[in-house]
């Protein structure tokens, strides 16, 4: 059977932070500046090292080669450090899990994650609210992979290659996603694109930015599976 690709957003898609993400590279930058930082920039649809490039720069100050090459493990700790702050203030987003498990149960999907966060970070998220448990984190794009968005779709795309012996096109790979960001990284790196109007973005915006389908929200099941059916090379599903 061809299986299909289906790469999810973290933050606005699956979960709500509750403002953890923004304190986290805050606490980064103090760690790694001795200085608490005074502008903040924007977050969505970033990835670390572009956020943290533009969190230095909001403050009068450069990611050199040297910071760069220390963001990382900065970041770890600094998540580590804000995990009970995530769990106690964040939350799965509402039917997110049900429709983890829902598009778990099509033959041929693999569920995997596409996010600007680094791999450690964006499974402290998932794992804070059940949801990791759903996804295979081994063919998912990060920024840790690169530090391009668009860039991570590619990377996905050839991690799943190697994984499930089959290749994965633009055809067969479908973003999910919440931001008008996301759905530019899925057109330009190549993939097909969902777009769920549970982040700050309405569904106007997303259909204007080119996602070829969206959603209000993951609440309605029947028609969440029909249009992931209608976008992507699925079997159909066998009659009751």
């Amino acid at each position: 059977m061809k299986r299909a690709l289906v790469l999810w957003d973290v933050d606005g898609t699956l979960i709500r932070n509750g403002g953890v993400s923004a304190e986290t590279y805050a606490l980064a930058f103090e760690r790694m500046t001795a200085t608490p930082p005074q502008g903040r920039p924007a977050t969505d649809g970033r990835t670390d090292y572009q956020i943290m490039r533009e969190l230095f720069a909001a403050n009068g100050c450069e990611l050199g080669d040297e910071d760069a090459a220390s963001f990382f493990g900065v970041l770890v700790d600094a998540m580590d450090a804000n995990t009970d702050a995530l769990r106690e203030r964040g939350a799965a987003l509402p039917c997110a899990e049900a429709a983890l498990i829902a598009l778990g149960d099509v033959p041929g999907v693999v569920q995997s994650v596409l996010t600007g966060n680094i791999l450690p970070n964006a499974r402290v998220k998932l794992d804070a609210f059940g949801l990791g448990r759903y996804l295979d984190f081994e063919v998912g794009g990060f920024g840790s992979d690169d530090i391009v968005r668009a860039n991570l779709v590619g990377v996905a795309q050839r991690k799943a290659g190697a994984r499930y012996g089959e290749a994965f096109d633009r055809r067969s790979t479908l973003l999910i996603g919440d931001t008008p960001r996301d759905v530019e990284a899925a057109l330009v790196g190549g993939a097909l694109v969902l777009g769920v109007a549970t982040g700050t973005s309405s569904e106007r915006e997303l259909s204007d930015t080119g996602a070829h389908a969206v959603m209000a929200d993951l609440c309605d099941q029947e028609r969440f599976l029909a249009l992931v059916r209608e976008l992507l090379p699925l079997a159909a599903p066998a009659a009751s």
